[in-house]
């Protein structure tokens, strides 16, 4: 009897949750015919439409295409997995109104290298080539010009966008334990977002987010009347156990919590199969779980932001893209992965004022279009946030170049594999 009050008393806020949302669609349309848009801003001020234009300049490395190119063409795959960050801001840096051919004007120097392009015949990125390959860039462009040396890349900035960033390995624990190369220790690291004090997220990164494929999500988008009659949606892996045999070291447990507290609740909708309505049901939800994996994030965090899914960020210490643009406090719910059996209770217990002002914020275009990387690029876009994050590390201080004579890094450093020739 017991059990049924309770199922009876979810099912009666599942359909409360749909009343709500059709609620705020109707006041979300409201304000769009009055021409009303809700003040966004993060910590940093309202940086989501500022300009980077004519506050820096950024000088390409023209490399020989064994670095780039060639193995994007060797595997065009590259260009869909949501590592593909890398290659999508190569393209936008070299038609950008940032670039200049002057490298005596410039104030940041990229290095266009494709780490993670190298792809094993089930599509996954492994980077164990990628050490030698970045310490062969480096080693060209010291060669060939003078700007690495003056600063050893302090004014240089790298996109190192998968799992663990410049460690360069898909496994966290052996990803620790080789740590950043040590070329890359003065440089600016673009990456995805990752956790608070890991040895793998260098001190001042730009933390981006994984590429999602934006003309693929628009295809997919339904009316905005359309009303949210899911509660919670979840698609994905709950266990790995071709990596994880004995289970609990997988997303540290939290995805393997979800499914046993909640496979059978009826206020969520969960699953391990990813059906072709896959866009539109997330459309359809209130709430979008946005669980660690391996790592701390996943291409979920964008699908929900697009959609205007408030996402329910499990991932203790968890470093978000473009926190001082993106207001993740306002527009997310945070659950701590060792409050996970609480979730039902923790989301159903979220005022309803709060839950229209998180839809309103996420519907405002611009905070969409920050966690994108469009092509052609768009203003405020993912592009432009890296950009304004470059823009906000200058002037470059006294401490970026280096005296006549001195030297920080030493060239051998790092596990001996990656002195191998590349």
């Amino acid at each position: 009897m017991m059990a049924r009050r309770v199922l009876v008393a979810i099912a009666v806020l599942a359909a409360a949750a749909a009343a709500l949302f059709v609620a705020a669609e109707a006041q979300q349309a409201a304000a769009q015919q009055g021409h009303q848009t809700e003040r966004i801003s993060g910590s940093a001020g309202d940086v989501l439409d500022d300009d980077p234009v004519g506050r820096l300049k950024v000088f390409i490395y023209d490399l020989p295409g064994k670095y780039n190119k060639k193995l994007l063409k060797k595997d065009p795959r590259c260009l869909n997995h949501m590592f593909a960050a890398e290659i999508f801001m190569h393209r936008f840096l070299l038609s950008s109104a940032v670039r200049t051919t002057n490298p005596e004007e410039a104030d940041w120097f990229y290095t266009p290298v494709y780490p993670t392009c190298d792809l094993t015949p089930s599509g996954l990125p492994l980077p164990f080539k990628s050490p030698r390959m970045m310490r062969s860039a480096i080693e060209l462009i010291a060669t060939k010009w003078p700007y690495w040396n003056r600063s050893e890349g302090a004014d240089h900035f790298f996109v190192t966008p998968h799992d663990f960033g410049a460690c360069f390995h898909y496994q966290e624990e052996k990803a620790i334990g080789r740590g950043i190369l040590p070329l890359l220790q003065r440089a600016v690291l673009v990456q995805t977002f990752g956790q608070k004090n890991h040895v793998c997220l260098k001190e001042g990164s730009i933390t981006i987010p994984p590429f999602a494929p934006p003309q693929k999500m628009q295809n997919h988008l339904i009316p905005g009347e359309t009303p949210r009659s899911i509660f919670v949606y979840f698609r994905g892996l709950f266990y790995d156990t071709g990596n994880d045999p004995e289970g609990g070291y997988y997303a540290r447990g939290a995805r393997a919590s979800v499914w046993e507290n909640f496979k059978n609740n009826p206020l969520f909708d969960i699953s391990t199969d990813h059906p072709p309505t896959y866009y539109e049901d997330m459309q359809r939800s209130v709430f979008c779980l946005c669980p660690l994996g391996w790592a701390p994030w996943s291409p979920r965090l964008v699908e929900a932001v697009v959609f205007g899914c408030i996402p329910v960020i499990i991932a203790d210490d968890i470093v978000l893209p473009f926190a001082d643009a993106i207001p993740w406090e306002e527009i997310g719910v945070f659950v701590p992965e060792e409050d996970v059996p609480r979730l039902d209770s923790i989301l159903t217990s979220i005022p309803t004022e709060d839950i229209l002002r998180k839809q309103r914020l996420l519907a405002n275009p611009s905070m969409k279009q920050a966690m994108l990387f469009p092509q052609p690029a768009q203003a405020g876009d993912a592009f432009h946030q890296i950009l304004n994050g470059l823009a906000r590390k200058l002037p470059h201080g006294e401490s970026v170049f280096l005296k006549p004579g001195q030297a920080r890094l030493n060239w051998t450093a790092g596990p001996v594999g990656d002195l191998k020739p590349w």
